[in-house]
C-alpha cells in the first residue's frame, strides 16, 4: 500500500511505518503530559507563563496574574494535550490533532524560547535557537503533510467504511468516474488484514494506560478504603490522621517587590537554604537533619526553586556546599535564581569565599557564626579583609552575626560592608532561654538590635526570623520588617512558598508597616 502526500509523492510501506511510529510516539508524549497535569493536584501554568521573557511576555504575565483567565488557559492546555495525544496515537482526526499540536508547541516555544536565558549556561534540550519543542513542532508539520492515519489509524478505517457504504452498483457508473480510478487503492477490496492494521494503535493505547497507572501509582481499592477512614482513630494507637492542604500557585496574590544591594536586585523575601542542606536546628529531635535532607533530593530542590521563582522569590541564601545543586539547576533547568553565599566552610571564610566565587555566587558574606567567633577572638580586621576580597570579584560583600556585639565591633573598627546579615526575632516563646550553648535562641536582645541597626545606612538582611520554627510566620515576618530589616531570609518547604509570599505581600501593603517601622528602607 502507498499513500500520496500533498505534493503527490508516494511513500513505500517502510517509510509509512517509520512515520506512523513517529506519530504514535509524539501522541504518547502529548497524552502523558496532559494526564500528568490533569491528575496533579494544584498544577497550573502560572510559573511557566511568569518566566516568559520574549515578545509576548506581557500577555503571558497578564494571563498568570488573572486567576479566571489562567484557569481557562490551564483547562485548554490540559485537554488540548490529551485530545492531541489521543488523536495522534489512534490516528483519529489526526489532521486536526496535528494542527492543535502545532499551535500548542508554538505557544510553548514563544513563551520560553531557548535563546532567552540570563545564566548563559548550556541547558539540556536547549541548543541556541533549537529546543525540544521546536523539533517536535517540525515533526508534527511533517505528519500534517503526510496523512499516515490513512495507513494505520482509525481515520483509514472510517474512510474504508464510508467508501464501502457508498460503493456504486456495478456498471451503474463508468469505471473511470470511481473515487480512485482504475487500479487505485480505493478500488481494491477491503479485507480483515486491512482492518487489523488500522486497529493496531489500540494496543498502544492499552500499553500507555498500563504504563501510566504503574508510573503514577494510582490508588487501589484498598487505598481508597483507608483514605476514606483517615479521620477514624487508629485502633492500636488512638492517633488521628488529619487532612493536610496547602496553597498552590493558583492562590498566589502577586509577585514580590524587590530592593537592591548595590546593583544586585533581590526579592524582599529570600529563600534560606538550611532545610535543603540538612542544617536544621532540631534541638533534641536528632532525626530531623536526616529527614529534611532526605526530603530535599535534587529534584525536590529544583521544584522548590521553580515555585519560588514563579512567586517572585529570586534569591537563595545558603552555604557553598550547595553550589553543586544550584549550578545543576541553572544548567539543566534553565533557572535564574540568584545565589548569596554565607561562605561557611569548616570555619574558614577565605576558603568559603573561593568556593562561592567559583560556584557563581552573586553576593557573599561572612557567616554569622564565623563573624561572632572572629570578633570574640579579636580578629575584627579580618572581617573587613574578607569583605574587600569579595568586592575584588565585582560582587557585594557583607558581614553576618548572631550577636549584636559582632555588628558593633565592625562599626567601631570602621568596616562598612555592602550589607549586614543579622538575626532578628522576638523572645516570647516557651523555649527562648538565653543560656549559652543552647540551640533555641539567636537574638537575645531584639530591642537593642532594632535600636542599633536603625542608625546604619547599609541594607539589612534579617535571618533566623522564626527562631528555627519556634515562631509562626504571621508573627515573625512583620516583626522583622517593622524592626527595620530590608529583606527577610526564611527557610521554606515547597508547599510553604506561596503561603509565605502571600503573607509578605499583605505585610508590605499594610499602611501600618510604614508608620511602625523604625528604620528607613535602605535598599
Amino acid at each position: 500500500m502507498k499513500v500520496a502526500s500533498l505534493t503527490g509523492t508516494r511513500l513505500n510501506n517502510l517509510s509509512l511505518w517509520v512515520l506512523t511510529i513517529l506519530r504514535i510516539a509524539i501522541g504518547w508524549h502529548f497524552l502523558y503530559e496532559g494526564i500528568v497535569k490533569l491528575t496533579s493536584s494544584g498544577w497550573t501554568s502560572a510559573g511557566y507563563l511568569l518566566e516568559s521573557r520574549w515578545m509576548f511576555a506581557g500577555l503571558f504575565h497578564w494571563i498568570a496574574a488573572h486567576p479566571g483567565v489562567l484557569q481557562v488557559v490551564d483547562i485548554v492546555n490540559i485537554w488540548g494535550l490529551i485530545l492531541v495525544g489521543l488523536g495522534l496515537m489512534l490516528g483519529m482526526l489526526s489532521r486536526y490533532a496535528a494542527i492543535g499540536g502545532i499551535v500548542l508547541l508554538a505557544f510553548y516555544y514563544t513563551a520560553s524560547p531557548p535563546f532567552i536565558s540570563s545564566t548563559g549556561a548550556y541547558l539540556e534540550g536547549h541548543y541556541v535557537w533549537i529546543d525540544k519543542n521546536l523539533i517536535e513542532l517540525i515533526a508534527i508539520i511533517v505528519l500534517l503533510l503526510i496523512p499516515t492515519s490513512q495507513f494505520i489509524g482509525l481515520d483509514g478505517l472510517l474512510k474504508a467504511i464510508r467508501l464501502k457504504a457508498h460503493k456504486p452498483i456495478p456498471d451503474a457508473v463508468p469505471l473511470k468516474e470511481t473515487a480512485g480510478g482504475p487500479g487505485s487503492d480505493d478500488d481494491k477490496p477491503y479485507g480483515r488484514r486491512d482492518m487489523l492494521r488500522h486497529l493496531a494503535t489500540l494496543p498502544v493505547l492499552g500499553a500507555f494506560t498500563y504504563a501510566a497507572i504503574r508510573k503514577q501509582k494510582w490508588d487501589s481499592f484498598e487505598e481508597r478504603i483507608l483514605q476514606a477512614n483517615t479521620n477514624q482513630p487508629d485502633a492500636s494507637s488512638g492517633a488521628t490522621l488529619k487532612s493536610f492542604s496547602y496553597s498552590s500557585l493558583k492562590d498566589l496574590k502577586g509577585t514580590l517587590p524587590k530592593g537592591k544591594i548595590g546593583d544586585l536586585e533581590l526579592s524582599r523575601m529570600i529563600a534560606g537554604g538550611n532545610l535543603m542542606g540538612g542544617w536544621a536546628h532540631s534541638r533534641d529531635l536528632m532525626y530531623v537533619n536526616k529527614l529534611v535532607k532526605a526530603y530535599h533530593h535534587d529534584q525536590k530542590i529544583f521544584e522548590t526553586f521553580k515555585i519560588a521563582e514563579a512567586c517572585g522569590v529570586n534569591t537563595i541564601l545558603t552555604n557553598p556546599q550547595l553550589c553543586r545543586v544550584i549550578n545543576k539547576y541553572w544548567r539543566t533547568q534553565g533557572g535564574e535564581i540568584k545565589f548569596i553565599s554565607d561562605c561557611g566552610y569548616q570555619g574558614d571564610p577565605y576558603k568559603g569565599i573561593e568556593l562561592s566565587i567559583e560556584g557563581g555566587a552573586h553576593a557573599c558574606y561572612v557567616q554569622g557564626g564565623i563573624g561572632d567567633r572572629f570578633v570574640q577572638d579579636g580578629r575584627v580586621d579580618e572581617l573587613g579583609e574578607c569583605v574587600e576580597i569579595i568586592r575584588k570579584h565585582g560582587i557585594p560583600g557583607g558581614i553576618g552575626g548572631h550577636k549584636l556585639e559582632t555588628i558593633k565591633a565592625c562599626v567601631e573598627a570602621g568596616i562598612k560592608p555592602d550589607f549586614w546579615v543579622k538575626t532578628i526575632h522576638h523572645v516570647d516563646y516557651w523555649s527562648a532561654t538565653p543560656e549559652l550553648e543552647m540551640d533555641n535562641i539567636w537574638c537575645t536582645d531584639p530591642e537593642e538590635t532594632v535600636a542599633f541597626m536603625e542608625n546604619l545606612e547599609e541594607p539589612w538582611i534579617g535571618f533566623k526570623i522564626l527562631a528555627a520554627g519556634a515562631i509562626l510566620p504571621d508573627v515573625g515576618f512583620p516583626y522583622a520588617f517593622k524592626g527595620g530589616a530590608d529583606f527577610i531570609c526564611v527557610g521554606m518547604y515547597d508547599f510553604q512558598v506561596v503561603e509565605d509570599v502571600n503573607l509578605v505581600l499583605d505585610i508590605l501593603d499594610d499602611e501600618s508597616l510604614q508608620t511602625d517601622r523604625r528604620r528607613p528602607w535602605r535598599a
